[in-house]
């Protein structure tokens, strides 16, 4: 079975337009590609599907850990096989959504897995940081693993840190393990279909979303969390809208600042996904005008699977 992907930029409007999709395709079901829809309990901030979408179209990877654990992309791989081996053992067609472009690039080019992280290690690399500054780190990585340096961003402090932390267990740079991760599959096995809307429509689209999150109970929705599991976990905490919710929580900011922050942070998010998509070079585009009716994109979309005989 060929492997299709939705993707697109935060606010692209993605989810609805793979829904839409799904339900023309009859038989299809959704493999969410998405950070941060794997949490339980957290809904408003992360634009789940209703209830009502769920029971209509199957989706997997949602709601599958709490948010006080972590969960990392090598885990997703494989949540990821074993969904899309169960849809099509059924006679179903698996559809990947979601932005979350490391996600996407491990089930398309594969993963690095490497050593597991080593505590001691990374508290040493990290006080070296707080004293010297990452640029001591990024320097410390050059003399031992210039590939890896020259892609790394020299602020990069947590891949700086792990780079650096795989050279001290094993002895071998990282650049040298992940020669794999990135040889990519014949593209005859699967389509990658982008949803793509005008700069000024997303930012647009992320701000009324972001107001509508604060309506709609988001506040309330991390109080209820917080109370739940005590803390969030790392990645979770981190989330856009819970982490500037919490701040304001803890007195930090103000209510129309976190909410602003959140406009400010998603639309930043926004750009940094455009920055990653390029690397996509076979991403077929899909541009969708403002207002655009979804049976329409949804016939765009079904056209290319029909040239890429990727539909079944």
């Amino acid at each position: 079975m060929k492997k299709i992907f939705i993707t697109g930029m935060t606010a692209s409007g993605k989810s609805d337009i793979a829904i839409k999709a799904c339900e023309k395709l009859g038989n299809a079901e959704i493999i969410s590609v998405d950070s941060m829809k794997i949490y339980r309990g957290m809904d408003i901030g992360t634009a789940k599907p209703s209830e009502t979408i769920l029971k209509k179209i199957r989706h997997h990877i949602i709601d599958i850990v709490d948010p006080s654990e972590e969960y990392s992309a090598g885990r997703f791989v494989s949540d990821a096989d074993s969904a899309f081996a169960d849809i099509t053992k059924r006679g179903g067609v698996p559809v990947f959504e979601g932005g979350t472009a490391l996600y996407l690039k491990a089930l398309v080019e594969g993963l690095f897995s490497g050593p597991p992280a080593n505590a001691e290690l990374r508290l040493e690399f990290e006080a070296q940081a707080a004293k010297y500054g990452t640029m001591h780190l990024h320097n410390r990585l050059k003399a031992v693993d210039p590939v890896a340096a020259l892609r790394l961003h020299p602020n990069d402090k947590r891949r700086i840190i792990r780079a650096l932390e795989v050279y001290e267990i094993t002895r071998t740079p990282i650049s040298q393990y992940q020669t794999q991760f990135g040889r990519k599959p014949s593209e005859s096995d699967y389509v990658i279909i982008g949803i793509q809307r005008e700069r000024a429509c997303i930012y647009e689209r992320i701000n009324n979303r972001v107001d509508w999150m604060f309506k709609h109970g988001l506040v309330d929705e991390t109080k209820g969390l917080l109370k739940k599991y005590g803390r969030l976990g790392k990645a979770a905490s981190q989330a856009l809208g819970y982490k500037e919710v919490i701040e304001y929580l803890d007195n930090r900011t103000g209510l129309e600042e976190a909410v602003e922050l959140v406009k400010q942070k998603t639309r930043n998010f926004a750009k940094h996904q455009l920055t990653w998509f390029k690397r996509f070079q076979e991403i077929k585009w899909v541009s969708v005008e403002e207002n655009e009716d979804l049976n329409l994109t949804c016939e765009k979309i079904i056209g290319i699977l029909s040239k890429s005989a990727l539909l079944i």
